[in-house]
This record gives C-alpha cells, structure tokens and sequence, in this order.
C-alpha cells in the first residue's frame, strides 16, 4: 500500500488536531522521529505561543519548542484548509460531559465534518479522544462517508486512545504500548504502520470499538478502585483507623493486590469523565451500569467530605468556617503539573465561599485562574511566606507538589487538613487527614 510505504520512509506528512495536553506530545514524538507534523488547534492564542516558541504545557519546555520549529518541520496553524496536504490526520480533542453529565462530542464530530470538507483518497483518520464504543466506525465514518469516499476503501479509519499520564517521568508515548484499532484490516494494518514509528510496541485489537471499550475499562477500572478506597477511607476515619497505614501494609502482598489511594475528589480528563461514557452508551442496550455509577457517587462526595472534615476540626479549635480565612494548596488536579481540568480543588473553593470562607490558593505551577467550562475563580496564586501562612485560619492540602516544603507549611500553620498525606512523616497534632 502506497500510504504504508510512504509513512515507513517518512515522507507522509502528519496533521494533528487538537495541541493541548495529548496533540502536542503526540507532535513533538512524530517530529523527533522524522516526520512533517502540521498541528491543528482553534485556539489562535496556542498556536500563536507555538510559533513563538512558547510552551503553555508545564512539563514541556520552551526550549523544546525553539529546537522543534528549527527543524522546519512543525508547523502550528489554525488553517484547516492545510489537511488536504496531510496523510495521516491524528484527532486529539476534548471529549468532556455537559451540565447533566452526558457525553459531548461536538469537538470531535465539528472536527469531523472539518476533515471531510478536505477529504481525499488515500488518506488514514485516527480518533485518540476518549469516547464511547461505536463513535469512529459508526458516527464518524457516518460524516465522512458523506463525502461519497468509501472507509477501508478510498481512506483509513482507526482509533487509538491516547494513554497520555502528564508529568510521568517512567512511561513516555515511546515506551507505552499504544492500542490500535482499525475499522476493517487494511486500516488497521495503516494505523499500526504509523504508530509502529514512534512507540515500542503497538498492541493490534479486532475493531475500533474494542480499542474505543479498552480505553473506557482502563479508566473505569482506576474510578472504581478509587472509589472504593475513598469510601473506605471515610470509614476508617470513624473507626481512628488511618487508611494510609492500611494500604501500605496490604501492598506488601506480593499477589492479588493492586495499590490505590485516597483523595479530595478525582481530577484530570479521564477518570472524572470516561466512566460515563460507557454508562450513556449503556443506556441504548437497556443496560444499567450501577458499579460505575456507585464509583462516580462516591468519588464526587469526596469534596464534600473534606469540607465537612474542615468544618468538624474548626469547630474542635472553636472557629466557625463562615468568615474563616483558608488556604487551599494545590489547585493542579495532580502533582507536578499545571492542569486544572475537573481538578477537585475548584469544587473546594465554591464548596467553601459559598459556606462563607474566605479563600485563596497557593500553586507553583499556576500562578492564575483562567476560566474554564464550570469556574471563573478570577483568582491568583498567594505567595507561601511565613507571614502568609501564618494569617490563615486552616491550610488545606489539596495537591501535593513536590516542590512545597512540608516542615516550612506545618511550622508555621495553625491548622492544616491533609487530604494527600503529605505531612505522614511530621507527626503533627496541627494535622487532620481528610
């Protein structure tokens, strides 16, 4: 197949749509490996930072960028009108949920409709959003079969989920094995052609849909357990029993044992969302997804307790939490990165202002809010000084970087609710786990 020998001598030309925290590490590894990547996005302010030479993702640097831009073979635009040049067209998009908790694809069927107005033959459509079984080989294909092209036939047609952990210093897109599904074996044995350039191993499934289930049952599977533990967590607080001790203990299990740990609340754009995904597309087979959906009750209550466990442990110390000054720490939904999407500690600040605290936030990574779909905080990052400290009434641990200097925290706080664990080792009696 001429597209195959054309990706395996690296002159096929990559498009990826889509440059946040998924289309610019998927960019950055093609360009490394030799190819054209022209990177697609909307957001004009993006793209513009990008030929700039400026990195808006934490844990890649602007140097990075400089280097990338200088082999002339990046090129950032917002001109969609250039993926009639490429061949091998990668969809990195939101798929988020709407207010009442269903998915929403419009990014990736209005990014559909934008490929097929460019449509010509010959070329490979890879869908990497998260997303429910059937939207590639039915929805999609669906769209682009419009066009009068064929899929499997005229063009390609695969997906392959993204398996992006922002920050992980073990596991990069070149040594995680990437699952590939194709929509018939030819695009399959395409999609694998091209993935094959830049990863270790790819790990071929019998459809699209199979690749699309496995996706949804990696991160469901992570939610569930969570779940679990946090309901546990909540348990053993009643019992003076510390969950964190627990779960060490029980990993030491060397089978039949897999380390989970408890939180304020599940962030980021998979595990807060995927779950229903599945639980919508469920709902067509007359299927109730009750597991999951358990898991998603527990896990979204779990801001709510550690307010209450807030409330609870100012009252020990008589302060009421209306007009109580409170630091969160942390408003990344996980550590060492600059992400805030579906991050537990916005629901805490609302949770808390709306109780009549007064709040701000400490994060090194991000020195202001920005709006996004559910907040507009219009808040900035309050420097971690001892004077600062010392003028809060409670410190909430809500994400634990790295970088903050626990002794420094707890020496000069009067009360710190620790919902991470991070101040295990000091022993503290200013210290409530929540």
């Amino acid at each position: 197949m001429e597209l195959i020998e054309r990706i395996k001598s690296k002159t096929a030309k990559i498009g990826v749509i889509g440059l946040g925290y998924v289309g610019l590490p998927l960019s950055i590894a093609f360009i490394k490996a030799g190819f054209y990547v022209n990177g697609f996005d909307i957001d004009e302010k993006k793209v513009g930072s990008l030929k700039e030479g400026h990195s808006y993702i934490t844990y890649i640097n602007s140097e990075e960028i400089i280097k990338l831009l200088k082999t002339h073979r990046f090129s950032p635009t917002t001109d969609f009108s250039k993926l009639v040049d490429t061949d091998c067209i990668i969809i990195c998009v939101p798929t988020p949920l709407n207010k009442n908790r269903e998915p929403d694809l419009s990014f990736v069927f209005d990014t559909t409709r934008t490929i097929a107005k460019h449509l010509r033959r010959g070329q490979l459509i890879v869908l990497e959003s998260t997303t429910y079984p059937g939207t590639t080989d039915e929805d999609m294909k669906a769209i682009l079969e419009e066009t009068g092209l064929d899929a499997g036939k005229d063009f390609f047609l695969a997906y392959s989920p993204e398996r992006e952990d922002p920050s992980n210093k073990d596991f990069s897109i070149y040594n995680t094995p990437k699952v590939v599904g194709g929509y018939t074996e030819v695009c399959l044995e395409a999609a694998k052609a091209l993935y094959d350039t830049i990863v270790l191993k790819t790990v071929p499934v019998s459809s699209t849909k199979a690749a699309e289930a496995t996706k949804l049952l990696e991160n469901i599977y992570r939610a569930v357990n969570i779940a679990l533990i946090n309901e546990l967590k909540m348990l053993f607080d009643s019992m003076e029993i510390d969950i964190w001790e627990v779960v060490e203990a029980a990993k030491t299990k060397p089978f039949g044992f897999q380390a989970f740990y408890p939180g304020p609340g599940l962030g980021g754009h998979c595990i807060p969302i995927d779950p229903f995904y599945l639980t919508w597309k469920a709902r067509e087979y007359d299927f109730e997804t009750k597991f999951i959906e358990l898991a998603g009750v527990v896990n979204t209550y779990m801001p709510y307790y550690v307010v209450q466990r807030t409330i609870e442990a100012l009252n020990d110390r008589d302060i009421l939490l209306k007009n109580a000054k409170i630091l969160i720490l942390g408003l990344a939904y996980k550590k060492d990165v600059g992400d805030v999407r579906e991050s537990p500690s916005l629901k805490l600040i609302e949770l808390l202002q709306s109780r009549g605290a007064k709040v701000d936030y400490n994060d090194p990574y991000i020195p202001k809010t920005h709006k996004t779909r559910q907040y507009d905080l219009k808040m900035a990052s309050m420097p971690l000084t001892k004077e600062v400290l010392a003028g809060y009434d409670c410190i909430i641990i809500a994400t634990n970087h790295s970088s903050y200097d626990y002794g420094f925290i707890e020496k000069n706080s009067k009360l710190i609710i620790d919902t991470r664990n991070a101040m295990a080792k000091l022993k503290s009696n200013k210290v409530v786990k929540a």
